[in-house]
């Protein structure tokens, strides 16, 4: 592929991952208002910000395999239909149950779109120079992270329905670049039961794992922060820059840790990451004061944006490596970030509720001390002799 060819792909593909993105994590400054208006205690407001993750995890597997099947070109345009469908869906509804159902629906769009996405540009992109690409593509990730939760704080105060649809629209206009460029056909035609028979693997499950306990934390920090904050007293533009500032760390970060991870290794980097973390959210109940714990969420945003571009690139080198079609692959990160997802919001809603915020905060800690331990005796064990 010519290298004018392939800026634009890079481009179109991180655009689309980029509103995306924004979609996914606009509730999060929503989410007190949402409370307040449809009663909903902390679990099911976890379960609420896990429906979207929760929709990745049924989409993935399917997502990959219609990528191998169509193509990523085809399967990139078929998650934003579902994505700016479901996204006029949660402006106009006004229940619980139907807001739950809208953001599973964007979420197997996001399946297939990041399936589709990712698969494009990991089979034009060489081995060497994935850590770099995937953390220029999640930067656009990260930057609609970042813009999500002002689009969430500016929607409480205007009201969904008219920004959420006029959004959509604007999803909408990239279908058009998206459908004139050429498709990357290197599919391997691979069924998904032969991925499934390789997935015990120690290489596969330890880097599914990785992919899976930043995601994680994601989903405790995305439900307990903004509640938090709330109980503290903040309001909703304290919560939106208190998230927006976080994401635009990690939209810094993402980029360089890919390219370190391309020269040194993928793992090296997230030594640093898991004490960041672990530290981080080790403390979160310690802030009596708003601006204090706005300030500690901040501070753990950055280590974790140490995961993405490493980790995502390691699932590809990984795939690779053991003949498993870059598509499937893809829907490997989907279906690791989702779970996690899943486990951190709806899990982390939960023991907030029944045991305080110190129950799975802690818990966050104890799992980023016992992976830094599981890859320091990798390490070890791949450094000693035979």
């Amino acid at each position: 592929m010519k290298r004018a060819e392939y800026q634009r792909l890079l481009l179109v593909v991180s655009s689309a991952i980029f509103l995306e993105t924004l979609f996914y994590s606009v509730i999060t400054p929503l989410l007190p208002q949402l409370s307040h208006e449809l009663h909903l205690s902390k679990l099911t407001a976890g379960v609420m910000t896990a429906g979207y993750p929760a929709g990745t995890l049924v989409g993935s597997l399917p997502g990959g395999a219609l990528a191998v099947r169509r193509g990523p070109r085809f399967t990139l345009i078929s998650g934003l239909v579902l994505v700016v469908i479901s996204t006029v869906a949660f402006g106009l509804l006004r229940s619980a149950a139907a807001l739950d159902i809208a953001r599973f629906v964007e979420g197997v769009g996001g399946a297939c779109a990041w399936a589709g996405g990712l698969a494009w540009v990991v089979a034009a992109t060489p081995p060497e120079r994935r850590g770099a690409v995937m953390g220029s593509t999640l930067g656009m990730s990260i930057a609609g992270a970042l813009f999500g939760p002002a689009i969430g704080a500016l929607a409480s105060a205007t009201g969904r329905a008219a920004l959420f649809c006029a959004l959509a629209a604007l999803t909408s206009l990239l279908l058009v670049p998206i459908a004139n460029r050429p498709d990357v056909r290197s599919s391997t035609a691979q069924p998904v039961s032969e991925v499934m028979r390789v997935l015990h693997r120690p290489a596969i499950a330890g880097a599914m794992w990785l992919m899976a306990l930043p995601a994680v934390v994601s989903g405790v920090f995305n439900v307990l922060g903004p509640l938090q904050l709330h109980h503290l007293g903040a309001g909703a533009g304290l919560i939106g820059a208190t998230f927006l500032v976080g994401a635009a760390l990690e939209a810094l970060i993402s980029p360089m840790v890919g390219r370190f991870s391309d020269r040194h290794g993928r793992t090296l980097p997230l030594y640093g990451g898991l004490v960041g973390v672990g530290v981080g959210l080790g403390c979160f109940v310690l802030p009596s004061n708003s601006l204090v714990l706005a300030v500690l969420l901040v501070l753990v945003a950055a280590p974790l944006g140490v995961f993405w571009a490493p980790v995502m690139a390691l699932v590809a080198d990984v795939a690779e490596a053991n003949g498993i079609d870059q598509a499937h692959a893809a829907a490997l990160m989907n279906l690791s970030w989702a779970a996690g997802q899943i486990v951190g919001s709806a899990g982390g809603g939960a023991g907030g509720k029944a045991f305080g915020n110190a129950v799975p905060t802690l818990a966050i800690t104890v799992l980023c001390a016992l992976t830094l331990l599981g890859l320091r005796a990798a390490r070890v064990r791949r450094q000693a002799p035979a």
